[in-house]
C-alpha cells in the first residue's frame, strides 16, 4: 500500500467519523419522530426498522473506498420470517446487513447500548441484545428472539458469537438453530464478505480500496432440519457459508466480478 493511499484513507475515514458524528443526533431525532408517529399501530417498529436501515446505509455509502454488492436480495420473502444467521467479520457486519432492507432484529452484545445515539438508536428499535458469558442473558435473548418471531420479525443472528480474527468462517453455535426449530421457522444463510479488511478489529480506519459483498443464500427450511441435531444443522450451515465464501474470494481472485 503507498504513502498516497494511506493518507486518502486517513482522510477520508477522518471525514466519514466526523460525518457519523454530525449526522447521528440528527438522525436519532428523526427516529425518535418516527417512533411517536408510528407507535400506535407499529408494534413490531417496521418503519423505524427501514429508517434505522437508512441511515446505516447512508453512513455505508459515503465512504468513496468501499464498493459494496448485495447479491440474492430477491430470495427473501417480503412476508416470510427467518431466522438468519451470518458469518462475524467486523463491526462493519451490522451497518452492511441494513443493506437487505427487510424487516428483522438484530442480536448483539449488550455493550453496543452504552454508546451514545447508537445505542439509543437500538434501543429504541428494540433491538435484542446479549451479554457473554452471562448463562441468564442467553436464555433471555433467546426468549425474546421467539417473542420477536411471534410478533412476525425475522432475527438476524452471528452464530460465530464473536468476529473471526483471521476471516475464515468459524464453527457456528447451536444457539440459531434451536430457536428456528422451536419456532417452526427457516434458517437463512447470509454470506458477508470483505468486512474484515475495510474496517479491521480493534480499528476506526480504513485503508484503501476494498470490495464487500452481502449474499443471501437459499433458505434452509425447518422441515430438513428435523432430522438433525442443533449441532448437527449449525455444522452444516457454518460448511455451507464457507463454501460460498471461499467461492466469493476465488471469483475476486480471477476477477470476475
Amino acid at each position: 500500500m503507498t504513502f498516497y493511499h494511506m493518507t486518502t484513507g486517513f482522510i477520508f475515514s477522518l471525514l466519514m467519523l466526523f460525518i457519523i458524528f454530525m449526522t447521528a443526533p440528527v438522525f436519532f431525532i428523526g427516529s425518535l419522530v418516527l417512533w411517536l408517529i408510528t407507535f400506535p399501530f407499529d408494534k413490531r417498529r417496521s418503519v423505524l426498522h427501514l429508517y434505522t436501515c437508512l441511515c446505516l446505509g447512508f453512513w455505508i455509502f459515503i465512504m468513496p473506498f468501499w464498493r459494496i454488492k448485495v447479491e440474492g436480495r430477491e430470495k427473501i420473502r417480503k412476508d416470510g420470517q427467518y431466522v438468519i444467521v451470518a458469518n462475524h467479520q467486523s463491526q462493519l457486519d451490522i451497518p452492511v446487513t441494513a443493506l437487505l432492507f427487510r424487516q428483522f432484529k438484530w442480536v448483539s452484545k449488550a455493550e453496543i447500548l452504552k454508546v451514545p445515539v447508537l445505542g439509543w438508536q437500538l434501543a429504541l428499535n428494540r433491538y435484542i441484545t446479549i451479554k457473554r458469558g452471562y448463562v441468564n442473558s442467553i436464555a433471555r435473548m433467546m426468549t425474546d428472539c421467539g417473542d420477536a418471531l411471534k410478533k412476525g420479525s425475522s432475527i438476524l443472528l452471528f452464530p460465530e458469537g464473536a468476529r473471526s480474527e483471521t476471516g475464515a468462517v468459524e464453527a457456528f453455535r447451536p444457539g440459531a438453530f434451536i430457536l428456528a426449530e422451536a419456532q417452526g421457522v427457516p434458517i437463512l444463510p447470509v454470506v458477508i464478505y470483505g468486512t474484515k479488511d475495510a474496517l479491521p478489529k480493534h480499528r476506526l480506519f480504513s485503508f484503501g480500496i476494498h470490495h464487500i459483498v452481502i449474499k443471501v443464500l437459499d433458505e434452509i427450511p425447518c422441515s430438513d432440519m428435523l432430522d438433525f441435531t442443533p449441532d448437527e444443522n449449525a455444522f452444516k450451515t457454518k460448511e455451507l457459508v464457507s463454501k460460498h465464501y471461499s467461492l466469493i474470494e476465488k471469483r475476486f481472485e480471477l476477477d470476475l466480478y
